[in-house]
């Protein structure tokens, strides 16, 4: 009877190992440079005076977190409105420069990334830090947190 316990454990251990596809394990610099290049379309998008293009790289989900000024904000569509409202025009956009200073690749699915923005507008010049979890989501790079100040 041990030998039975034993070798239906060995199955269930062997079987949690075996992939049903291969998984593709990418160098953390080549996902930083996917994450960088992501970043400068939202950067393009925002000077633009595209919102929903900047917010493109967001997860559309109720789940998604951006913590602001005003605190924890759940959800895309809550995030894209309140983008709106903050920005009504091209005037209070500005232009956006993002200045990564670390990203740290966590793995082939997720990664970490502390920077700088800056918003240049005529009336004025204002800059603050952002965190971002990243998540690699049906092949797709996704921002799940922001937490901008």
């Amino acid at each position: 009877m041990k030998k039975v316990y034993t070798l239906i454990i060995a199955f269930f251990l062997l079987a949690g190992c075996a992939h049903d596809h291969p998984v593709q394990h990418l160098p953390s610099g080549e996902i930083s440079n996917q994450i960088q290049a992501l970043m400068n379309e939202q950067e393009s998008s925002w000077n633009s005076g595209d919102i929903d293009g900047f917010m493109k790289h967001y997860w559309q989900n109720d789940s998604l977190k951006f913590v602001g000024k005003r605190g924890l904000t759940y959800g895309w569509q809550q995030t894209l409105d309140n983008y709106k409202k903050g920005y009504p025009d091209a005037a209070a956009m500005g232009n956006l420069k993002f200045n990564n200073i670390a990203v740290d690749v966590l793995s082939d699915s997720s990664a970490f990334v502390i920077g700088k923005w800056t918003l240049f507008r005529v009336s004025d010049t204002i800059s603050g830090h952002y965190t971002l979890l990243w998540k690699k989501l049906n092949n797709n790079w996704v921002i799940i947190t922001d937490h901008s100040s």
